[in-house]
């Protein structure tokens, strides 16, 4: 018996509404009914961080990673939009993928994962 997935991820709002509508206009993630959406699958890592890393902000406990099959495109989307989009090549890992971030309107750090394609 293990776990097969992830099957959601919960978390404090100021505005709920106003915060679940951002997530799905801009990243395609959540909405009617109670935030679902289907997800392909794929890797997804579960990993604890040291309590003073700096791999995302200090003040903040966690940081949610979205796998992304375009990132150029979403990043374009995003920028239009007036979301800054922060790009780090050291972010980036040979045989793992490309990132950029992101932040939501409440702060939130997200990091955009388009991962290397096998070849």
């Amino acid at each position: 018996m293990a776990v097969t997935g992830i099957g959601g991820f919960f978390f404090r709002a100021k505005d709920p509404d106003a915060l679940g509508a951002w997530y799905a206009h801009h990243l395609g993630v959540g909405g009617p009914p109670y935030g679902q959406w289907e997800t392909q699958a794929g890797t997804s890592v579960f990993s604890p961080f040291k309590a003073d890393t700096d791999y995302f902000a200090v003040d903040r406990p966690w940081m949610l990673n979205f796998r992304v099959d375009d990132l150029d495109r979403l990043c374009d989307s995003l920028t239009a939009a007036g979301i800054d989009v922060i790009r780090d090549p050291a972010w980036d890992a040979p045989g793992v993928g490309r990132f950029v971030r992101i932040h939501d309107p409440e702060g939130n750090p997200i990091e955009l994962w388009e991962p290397s394609v096998a070849g």
